[in-house]
């Protein structure tokens, strides 16, 4: 059995790193004679940090070769399928499935959100995709508008991988960050560019110079998107009264980790909210996407958003105080919730994997 991964890998993104971790891990549980290659933006890296091959992404003779070789073609996970970034992207992944439906191979549309699509997007993901065997999509949008696209495709909602990480046996020691235990309680902010830039510095200011004034937080911004972010952390940073600080760049166990020791996350980048309801951390989230809007509701998560980025109407800074107010009040509640509703989202996560094996039984029968 030869698998070829196709997501947004290679980029240096936390987010989609774990969730390509991840699925190397579960098909190596799966079936551990499978050979596994992986489309990167950096083949040589890929390949050695998660003992796979790897393709370079852009080689259109080469890519075009790794799925003659492959059983079955994995679009996944992360969010693929939209035109929000550019139409290239959309283009690029969607024609990844064409080929490999063309080229009479098992195609899956795994672990995804999809959207925004315009009036083109949605055509091309009609009419591009159209043949694939199975699609996992990772929340309730996704699967509303994936099914009404792709209506000869059983579309199964599930959660995203990354539900699934284990991390570790790490406290999240940042003594050589000046965050050792006498920092405690530790609150952890990620961010990143969005819609409105200058209107959520100044609110995301406010909400960290509540935490640190009122409730004593020692709060430190986690760049998960590497030097993109780090340079949005600092506008905000610089914006403060308190005196937050800026992490380095850490590895997902780390920033799992350092997640998992926090009282509180503000996040704006969904693999931030995604430890942080693994971890049962209380957060606030900012939801620069509609992935991370339909993470929230698929939790059941009771608390409002900070801000919605390119929104008319923003929060005045007493909506905000009171906001952050009750993240801290209501702490064991929210954790209480978040336990609950991420045990729920694992099992979700886990059928992404157990509809790919009924592919695998559909297309081998004598496996």
């Amino acid at each position: 059995m030869r698998f070829l991964l196709s997501g947004y890998y290679g980029f240096g993104n936390l987010g989609d790193e774990a969730l390509l971790e991840v699925i190397v891990s579960q098909l190596r549980t799966r079936y551990p004679y499978a050979e596994i290659d992986v489309l990167s933006a950096q083949p040589q890296v890929t390949a050695h940090e998660l003992r796979v091959e790897s393709t370079p992404r852009m080689d259109i003779a080469g890519v075009r070769e790794a799925i003659l070789r492959a059983d079955v073609v994995l679009s996944g996970g992360g969010g693929l399928l939209q035109n929000g970034t550019s139409l290239r992207s959309l283009l690029y992944y969607a024609g990844i499935l064409r080929s490999a439906v063309r080229a009479k191979r098992a195609a899956m549309i795994f672990a995804q959100s999809v959207g925004p699509l315009d009036f083109w997007g949605r055509r091309i993901v009609r009419e591009w995709c159209k043949g694939v065997n199975r699609a996992t999509v990772r929340d309730g949008r996704s699967r509303e508008l994936l099914a009404t696209l792709l209506p000869g495709t059983a579309v199964v909602q599930t959660a995203d991988p990354v539900f699934l990480y284990e991390a570790p046996d790490t406290d999240g020691d940042l003594h050589f960050e000046g965050l050792g235990p006498g920092s405690d309680p530790l609150v952890v902010v990620s961010v990143r560019k969005m819609p409105s830039a200058r209107v959520g510095v100044e609110i995301i200011a406010r909400a960290v110079d509540r935490l640190a004034d009122r409730y004593g937080a020692r709060v430190a911004f986690l760049p998960l998107g590497g030097a993109a972010d780090a340079e949005v952390s600092t506008l905000v940073i610089r914006k403060c009264k308190s005196a937050p600080v800026l992490l380095p760049e850490a590895p997902l166990a780390k920033a799992a980790g350092i997640i998992r020791r926090a009282k509180a996350v503000i996040g704006t980048r969904l693999h931030a909210i995604i430890l942080a309801a693994r971890y049962a951390v209380p957060f606030i989230a900012v939801p620069y996407d509609p992935k991370v809007a339909a993470l929230c509701e698929d939790l059941a998560y009771p608390l409002a958003p900070l801000f919605v980025p390119g929104a008319a109407e923003r929060p005045s800074f007493d909506e905000t105080d009171a906001l952050v107010d009750r993240l801290w009040s209501q702490r064991d509640e929210l954790s209480a919730h978040l336990a609950a509703a991420s045990a729920r989202l694992r099992e979700l996560a886990a059928r992404n994997f157990e509809v790919l094996d009924e592919l695998v039984a559909e297309r081998t029968p004598n496996r």
